[in-house]
């Protein structure tokens, strides 16, 4: 990523990422997400990865984001060394939560709700509404930022994703924060949202709202809206599949895309289960895959990344990419997430809590 050296590009002077969470339903399906210890967990995830991401660890929620045997950190561990390192400010929009984080992680709230399973008729409620208010919200950002990175915390956010796809007429596998991709379950999963809501493949092209209201999640809604918001002001989306699903929605409803790219991992773009370069060609959007070299870290969680795990989440990619834009390394960036993840995995020794008695 060299030639993202601060002498190549010219920087932004007020920029801005944006964390957006939310919940769906659609993860208590046992075996769709590994965004928690178990299905109904995933509550806590999005919360937790703001409570690390504001903090550094977690306060309120009581499972700590680390996932064994070898304390393979939260990405949003990976986006707050960044974002330190850079010294970009961030925010948290609460697109629909089930669990809240802590008080001292200031939330700015668009009125979404948690999504429900896309196999029920309705995954998103209130669809026009929220998108109306996430609208308001990118047009008071342009006005202050002159760049927005946008990363997003839903468990099962690649499952809706690929329904959401599917109801626009795009193909293709999704990635996982597994090392081990459950596809198969995926696609029953889809199969059968689109069959509830009466969704054949593409019959949605014109009609990209209804595709998430159908078998999307609350954070999609939230992003598509700022993004469109956002008008001609440049847009980072930063994830992976999630975040092509969401450029397909905001493109079919007629906005520019010009100003929009996409930010990943490279673990995301060189997943061998999915198939994102050609989904993001498909979709033309522009990408980038940021690799933040995990594989000469001596900490065996980072290098946990390496073979499949977890891979992209929280705005990581696009945190990374920020890192080499502003002209710091990845050796250190490394190390300020190798310092993070030892205070972390410090007061997970002293704070642990057993799943039972959660």
């Amino acid at each position: 990523m060299d030639t993202l050296a601060p002498e190549k590009v010219r920087l932004p002077e007020k920029p801005l990422f944006v964390c957006v969470l939310g919940n769906t339903e659609t993860a208590y399906i046992e075996g769709l997400s590994a965004a928690g210890k178990t299905a109904k967990l995933t509550d806590y995830t999005p919360a937790g990865d703001a409570e690390v991401l504001e903090t550094g660890t977690i306060i309120d929620i009581p499972i700590l984001p680390m996932t064994p045997p070898y304390d393979t950190p939260t990405p949003a561990l990976i986006t707050r060394a960044a974002l330190s390192i850079t010294g970009i400010p961030h925010v948290f929009v609460n697109a629909g939560l089930r669990v809240l984080p802590a008080k001292q992680v200031p939330l700015i709230d668009i009125g979404g709700k948690p999504g429900d399973d896309i196999r029920k008729p309705v995954a998103v409620h209130d669809v026009e509404d929220v998108f109306d208010n996430a609208f308001k919200l990118g047009e008071k950002l342009a006005k202050e930022h002159d760049l927005i990175v946008i990363g997003e915390s839903i468990p099962a956010g690649t499952t809706t994703a690929n329904a959401v796809l599917q109801a626009l007429g795009y193909d293709g596998n999704v990635s996982s924060s597994s090392n081990s991709n459950p596809l198969d379950l995926k696609k029953q999963v889809v199969a059968d949202a689109l069959k509830s809501s009466d969704i054949t493949f593409g019959s949605l092209r014109e009609t990209p709202l209804k595709a998430i209201e159908a078998v999307g999640d609350p954070m999609m809604v939230a992003v598509a809206g700022i993004t469109a918001g956002l008008g001609d002001t440049p847009v980072i989306l930063a994830g992976g599949t999630q975040m092509a699903s969401i450029f397909a929605v905001v493109k079919h409803m007629g906005y520019a895309m010009d100003d929009v790219k996409i930010v990943t991992t490279s673990y995301v773009v060189r997943d061998e289960t999915a198939n994102f370069a050609e989904l993001a060609a498909e979709i033309g959007a522009e990408y980038e895959g940021a690799d933040p070299e995990f594989g000469r870290s001596s900490f065996k969680g980072l290098q946990q990344y390496e073979v499949g795990f977890v891979k992209e989440g929280v705005g990581a990619g696009g945190a990374i990419y920020l890192t080499a834009m502003f002209g710091h390394t990845m050796e250190e960036l490394r190390l300020k997430i190798e310092e993070l993840c030892d205070e972390l995995c410090k007061f997970g020794d002293i704070n642990r809590v057993a799943e039972a008695d959660i």
